[in-house]
């Protein structure tokens, strides 16, 4: 154990044990040196103390920390999509509204109520940082594209795209799905 807090003793405070024979007589300064030891060494039990209690509640506020943490990351994985849901109810009330009015209304009237709730649908995407793949007209990209067929067309490059049978879509920077389209093929292919 390691005294703090102690003056060095000198050469001429350490005091011989007494030998065996009983005519000696101890040293005054023993009793004396006895209680200092003592008090250093309570001092050193009442730091040791300190120390101990420091490092339990320090363990104890580190396991509390770490299963908060936890907690969050299990909350943040059970309602993550809670935003995205209550944003895209909305949609999931103008179709309701749409199907329920369906035989009492016209079909330019059903047209635009399914183009509104589009419209909807697409700010509610972008908002979130999902950009539409439209390729139509562009040069093929299998990064971006997937091709599902080829067609002769004269005047047309090889290699454009003629035809997004369906659009594809990137989220925040990433492929999310790729357009399907049909590309131009070589000539007399």
């Amino acid at each position: 154990m390691i005294l703090e807090d102690h003056e060095p003793m000198s050469h001429s405070d350490v005091t011989e044990p007494p030998d065996s024979s009983p005519s000696q007589p101890i040293s005054d300064d023993s009793p004396r040196q006895t209680e200092n030891l003592l008090a250093q060494l309570e001092a050193s039990e009442n730091k040791g103390r300190e120390h101990w209690e420091r490092y339990v509640r320090t363990a104890a506020e580190l396991e509390n920390l770490r299963k908060r943490a936890q907690r969050e990351v299990e909350n943040a994985h059970r309602f993550a999509l809670e935003s995205f849901l209550s944003e895209l109810l909305p949609v999931k009330d103008s179709l309701e509204i749409g199907v329920a009015g369906g035989e009492e209304q016209s079909a330019a009237d059903i047209c635009q109520g399914m183009q509104l709730t589009l419209k909807l649908l697409t700010q509610l995407l972008a908002k979130r940082g999902v950009e539409e793949v439209d390729p139509q007209g562009e040069l093929f990209d299998p990064e971006r594209h997937e091709a599902i067929g080829t067609e002769s067309a004269p005047g047309i490059e090889p290699n454009v795209i003629l035809k997004v049978v369906q659009k594809g879509y990137i989220l925040n920077g990433r492929l999310l799905r790729p357009a399907r389209v049909v590309v131009a093929g070589s000539p007399g292919s």
